[in-house]
């Protein structure tokens, strides 16, 4: 059985998450459909034990001990601290920014973000959540789970247009997932971020269960230009993860 109170304080958390610039007592009673009263006790307590922080206009942000928290919560999960080596020599040899993420219900977490000397500005940052179909990383997961499991999770979502590339026709966007799953490696162009092209492979565990994916990501333009070799190393990088968490994959 769930406490309430609990429970609010968790939705007050993943509410902030997605809005970086903090928001007012009101608007988070508002976003949340809690009273008021109640958010502006919940919210007192957490400051006061510094999970919240607040600016001079009076908004509240994640505070310090969360991401202290959360990474210790990543150092703790074992593919992270695996991967990371391989993901630190994919950055230093293309030179953008490698992610990692896990799946967390119908949405993507990252867990690593390693980024180069010229590395662009994205919204994606470590320990945020982002949807699956507008990301090369979400694609990675729908194009390798099961026909039953993506059949689900796309009859819970809505296709809502992120930039004007985003793919929001479900029978074209199924089309997309059939193809990536054949040719292993999953594409981003523009889908999630204007002027971000990313290219994205699964990492699989023992049992061949899907564990995680990787990606690159940069400017379209750069992207395009040295996109075989991203692919040929995203692929590879990969493989080498998977097969250190037990994963035996076929050389052929």
């Amino acid at each position: 059985m769930s406490v309430k109170s609990a429970e609010r304080v968790l939705r007050i958390f993943e509410l902030l998450a997605h809005y970086p610039d903090g928001l007012s007592i009101k608007e988070i009673s508002e976003k949340l459909s809690f009273p008021q009263s109640s958010t502006s006790n919940l919210v007192a307590t957490l400051l006061e034990q510094n999970y919240l922080s607040i600016d001079v206009l009076k908004r509240f942000k994640l505070g310090a001990k969360l991401v202290h928290i959360g990474t210790l919560a990543m150092e703790n999960m074992d593919i992270s601290i695996q991967a990371k080596p391989y993901l630190q020599k994919l950055m230093e040899n293309v030179q953008e920014t490698v992610f990692m993420a896990t799946l967390a219900e119908n949405e993507l977490v990252y867990v690593q973000k390693i980024n180069s000397n010229r590395s662009i500005r994205t919204t994606a940052q470590t320990g945020y959540r982002k949807p699956l179909y507008s990301t090369g990383l979400g694609k990675t997961f729908l194009a390798n789970m099961s026909e039953e499991e993506r059949k689900r999770i796309l009859d819970q979502i809505e296709l809502v247009p992120i930039t004007e590339k985003t793919v929001t026709d479900r029978a074209k966007l199924e089309k997309e997932l059939y193809q990536y799953s054949m040719i292993g490696y999953t594409i981003d162009d523009e889908e999630g971020e204007e002027g971000l092209y990313c290219v994205a492979a699964p990492v699989f565990g023992p049992g061949r269960k899907l564990e995680a994916a990787i990606s690159v990501a940069g400017p379209r333009e750069r992207m395009l230009k040295q996109k075989e070799e991203v692919v040929e190393r995203v692929l590879w990088t990969a493989k080498k993860i998977s097969e250190s968490m037990g994963c035996i994959l076929s050389h052929t």
